[in-house]
């Protein structure tokens, strides 16, 4: 990536753009349960039909289904399921979708294992500060969601100030750790998600994880082999 058309570099920041959104977008999905804001935002945006991946049309689908249903205790069922999908009974056994990359990868599904030291080196080097209020554990999903949000925002910034190299650097970044850390456990827990989430708009938001991280997966791999 030694030189871009301005055509091609004007695309790529765009893709940027769009990739951030829709990192930050499922890092807040996953950090809390929703609030009266966020419902509002999500009611006022316009999800696309068609994507070309299915998964994330189903997503979008199932998200814009919950929210034209508009239940009065959309608020205390949202918080509910969060609860049930996320946390189950307490116990880290296979009755919730846990959010930390460690009880997947971990030989006996324990918190605070490898996974969370690794992932706090990568924010070091990044210079990604987590915000003092936050508890959990680093290896949370929305934080290596946020961490994909904020590298996409260096790339784009890279590429709108004509520094090629340095954002051919940033997208070898995402790519080590899209295919060390998120590849390596998301998708089982989007699999839990989907049997465990009661409703759509949880089921919703495991399509969509999964169907986005297959699509960038895919232009991470297509933009460094340029």
């Amino acid at each position: 990536m030694n030189a871009l058309s301005d055509e091609l570099r004007v695309e790529l920041s765009g893709l940027c753009e769009n990739r951030a959104a829709v990192y930050g977008l499922l890092s807040r999905l996953y950090c809390r349960e929703a609030d009266e804001i966020l419902l509002c935002d999500l009611r006022n945006t316009s999800f696309p039909a068609k994507t070309g991946n299915d998964k994330v049309d189903a997503g979008y689908r199932k998200l814009a289904t919950y929210l034209s249903g508009n239940p009065e205790n959309a608020l205390t069922e949202l918080a509910v399921d969060y609860v049930n999908v996320f946390f189950g009974n307490g116990n880290l056994t296979y009755s919730a979708a846990y959010p930390f990359e460690s009880v997947y990868t971990s030989e006996k599904r324990l918190m605070m294992q490898e996974a969370r030291d690794e992932v706090l080196e990568a924010y070091r080097n990044a210079h990604m500060e987590i915000d003092r209020s936050w508890k959990d554990p680093a290896d949370h999903v929305a934080l290596e969601l946020l961490y994909m949000q904020k590298q996409s925002e260096r790339a784009r910034d890279a590429l709108d100030n004509e520094e090629f190299e340095e954002a051919l650097e940033i997208f070898a970044r995402q790519r080590d750790f899209f295919v060390n850390h998120l590849a390596a456990w998301t998708p089982m827990m989007t699999t839990d998600m989907k049997r465990i989430a009661k409703t759509e708009f949880y089921q919703g938001l495991a399509y969509l994880t999964e169907g986005f991280l297959q699509t960038d997966r895919g232009f991470l791999a297509s933009v460094i082999s340029q």
